[in-house]
């Protein structure tokens, strides 16, 4: 893993599957902080671990003064539990929203206080969703900044309808014709794929917890979903195989999103105390646009991170759309924060300024791997 091992573990919370003894955490917060839906679900204490429980809906006004927490949908997504995690200490509200701009305009519109976005896979790399988004070409989120990050272990299951296969994988006889998940998944689970689902369609959706309520409903072909055992309790599914991902350290970082303009976010209860003596790093993403055609420009653009002590920790790159084959792109870096480099942020932006075409600071915040 690349989180440290009490949050490591903390990623490991699933519905009915214990974790080296820690209570599911997860579970118990995620079905708490949900708006109530078509139903109200509720986590129900069994003899060997938690099932979940569906109830007819009950009108329950939420208050004014609650945190709201947009999350890409549906419940028991992958977002849904990081979402869960990242605000286990708040009284927070989770929203669920059906797509990555959903989640943005939220936060623009100050419908929802954070958001919660899947940024980058250890395996899999870019989530190239939120990079077009955070490109923002139209200036729709001009008052959306990062504040946080969190990292979430991703294990993935093969998901199948109900009875499908009541010998589970030892009985599996190569009949599934189709297979749902979210884009991210397929790249993370290839090894099966390749060696057990050669030829079959595959079909895009929205999340891995969308997958598996299709398959929950599928009746006209045989179809498997590849989403996480919370998604499988949740939608009434039966898992086929479980942990398919290709590494056991497969994890995906998450961004949270906050409104400038908004004063309350801005206290970040969110964030964990820092467990390091070491002080800890603070990220900085910062996006920008060079002339293509002036030779060294990106050279000159990255030179001015270095002359300010600003460790480059990642380049992303996502096309510009005014002309083929020019670029936005993400640069990501970090510092230890101390007197000499407390304006180094500042400084490498006025810089940057002189040398591209536009620059615009995402924001900065604590690095979660060294807190």
């Amino acid at each position: 893993m690349t989180v440290n091992s009490k949050r490591g573990e903390f990623a490991l919370f699933v519905v009915g599957i214990p974790a080296r003894g820690y209570p599911h955490r997860s579970a118990q917060i995620a079905m708490r902080s949900l708006r109530p839906l078509n139903t109200i679900v509720r986590v129900v204490r069994a003899s060997r671990g938690l099932s979940l429980q569906a109830y007819p809906a009950i009108d329950t006004k939420m208050s004014a003064d609650r945190l709201k927490v947009a999350f890409l949908g549906p419940p028991a997504s992958f977002s849904h539990q990081a979402a869960a995690e990242s605000f286990e200490k708040t009284d927070a509200e989770l929203l669920p929203h059906v797509s990555f701009a959903d989640a943005f305009t939220a936060v623009q519109h100050q419908v929802a206080d954070y958001a919660v976005i899947p940024f980058e896979n250890s395996t899999n790399g870019s989530v190239v969703q939120t990079l077009d988004l955070l490109a923002d070409r139209s200036a729709l989120y001009t008052d959306v900044e990062v504040c946080g990050e969190y990292y979430l272990t991703v294990h993935h299951c093969l998901l199948v309808r109900k009875g499908t296969y009541p010998s589970g994988w030892a009985g599996y006889d190569g009949s599934i014709t189709k297979l749902y998940t979210h884009p991210q998944a397929w790249g993370q689970c290839e090894n099966l794929l390749s060696q057990h689902f050669k030829g079959v369609e595959r079909q895009d959706v929205s999340s891995t917890s969308k997958a598996a309520e299709i398959v929950s409903k599928e009746t006209g072909e045989q179809a498997a979903a590849i989403a996480s055992k919370f998604a499988a309790e949740y939608h009434g599914v039966d898992i086929l195989k479980e942990n398919i991902e290709d590494r056991a350290d497969n994890t995906t970082r998450f961004l949270i999103l906050r409104n400038t303009r908004v004063e309350r976010t801005a206290q970040l209860e969110f964030e964990q105390a820092s467990t390091s003596p070491a002080a800890t790093t603070r990220k900085t993403l910062i996006s920008f646009a060079i002339d293509h055609s002036s030779p060294g420009a990106l050279a000159n653009a990255l030179l001015i991170f270095k002359a300010h002590g600003l460790n480059l920790t990642s380049i992303n790159t996502r096309p510009s759309l005014k002309r083929a084959w020019q670029y936005i792109f993400f640069v990501e870096c970090g510092r230890t924060p101390s007197d000499e480099n407390k304006e180094a942020v500042l400084k490498a932006l006025e810089g940057l300024r002189a040398e591209t075409e536009f620059v615009r600071d995402w924001g900065s915040w604590k690095d979660q791997l060294s807190a």
